[in-house]
């Protein structure tokens, strides 16, 4: 817990209102170029190497390092600072939030949450598909297969199907289904990294420490690369038309200047800087929430659904080697950012 105290001289030095907004106009134009870059890069070379014969499996490898970089995030970037937030001792002194875990509990919400976005898309994913395949007919030995498959009747006129064109038709529909699941994946983690980016935006905005701002501008501007390229691996394998990959790259891109933007704006209406308690709550209460959502995204839907439930690299060990591989480069590289940022 941090004790308090009345701040160093070094620390009233480095408190200086118009160095920190000179400060933070620069973080917010490099942030949003590097953001720029960090997610489009993914995207781009998605689209430029599309259809030949390694696109799949670079794609793979792509999103293991991007399930590092987010499951890192979550644990070393955004759960400790939310506990450190709310267990600040102005906060930690009061009523009801030293008498209880707080940021474990939130963080346990925002589990759970993602779990029940997740129930939710997935059951519409399967009513999706049952509903285009309800009524169709299948001919089976020369019997006519109705509706869901309940009766047989003596079909009059057989009709024969080649075995190739059923299997490719049943091929083209689970590639839809994994596709939907792989573009509302892509959907709630752009979520959890938004709350993530609005928080790291909106603490900095509202900073008056010149001291602590300096430092920063560099480290997000290499975590904005690094957890874009994560996001972006993911939503190049979801294969989102070019308006909605273009939308999805732009809010990720403003969302962490608007965020500084934000809190300058609160701190100039309300004169709370970062150090405040109210200030300290919502930031420990929405990074516990952002925490959890990014938790069960990386474990569940990248980490499991790809290590576990992916074909192709079931197929061949060399892949599942390298896209370990990936995933501890990207968790090792996200980690090395904490000590900065």
């Amino acid at each position: 817990m941090t004790l308090c105290g009345v701040d160093s001289a070094r620390e009233l030095a480095c408190r200086d209102s118009h160095a920190a907004a000179t400060l933070k106009f620069i973080s917010m134009l490099t942030i949003f170029v590097t953001s720029i870059i960090g997610i489009s890069g993914p995207v781009m070379l998605a689209r430029l190497f599309h259809g030949k014969p390694l696109y799949d499996k670079a794609i793979l490898i792509i999103k293991c390092f991007a399930a590092g970089v987010i499951l890192s995030t979550s644990l070393v970037h955004v759960l400790p600072d939310a506990y450190e937030a709310l267990a600040d001792c102005q906060v930690s002194s009061r009523h009801p939030w030293k008498d209880f875990p707080f940021s474990g509990l939130v963080t346990l919400i925002g589990v759970l949450m993602a779990l029940f976005v997740d129930l939710t898309a997935t059951s519409h994913v399967d009513g999706y598909s049952h509903g285009h395949g309800h009524g169709a007919k299948e001919v089976v030995s020369g019997y006519e297969r109705i509706g869901d498959g309940e009766e047989l009747k003596k079909s009059a006129v057989v009709e024969i199907e080649p075995v190739e064109v059923v299997e490719e038709r049943q091929r083209l529909k689970e590639e839809e289904l994994i596709k939907l699941k792989q573009r509302m994946v892509s959907q709630v983690l752009e979520i959890g990294i938004i709350f993530h980016s609005v928080i790291i935006g909106v603490t900095m905005g509202m900073s008056q420490n010149k001291c602590t701002i300096k430092p920063l501008v560099a480290a997000l501007a290499f975590h904005q690369i690094f957890e874009g390229m994560g996001l972006g691996g993911c939503i190049a394998q979801a294969g989102f038309k070019f308006g909605t990959t273009a939308y999805m790259c732009i809010m990720f891109s403003v969302t962490t200047p608007m965020g500084i933007a934000l809190g300058m704006i609160l701190f100039s209406m309300t004169g709370y800087d970062d150090s405040n308690p109210n200030a300290l709550i919502m930031e420990g209460l929405l990074g516990s929430l952002s925490s959890g959502i990014l938790i069960y995204m990386g474990l569940v839907d990248l980490i499991a659904l790809d290590f576990f439930h992916n074909k192709l690299m079931s197929s061949e060990t060399w892949l599942k080697k390298s896209s370990f591989l990936a995933l501890v480069l990207g968790s090792t590289s996200m980690s090395i950012l904490a000590l900065w940022a």
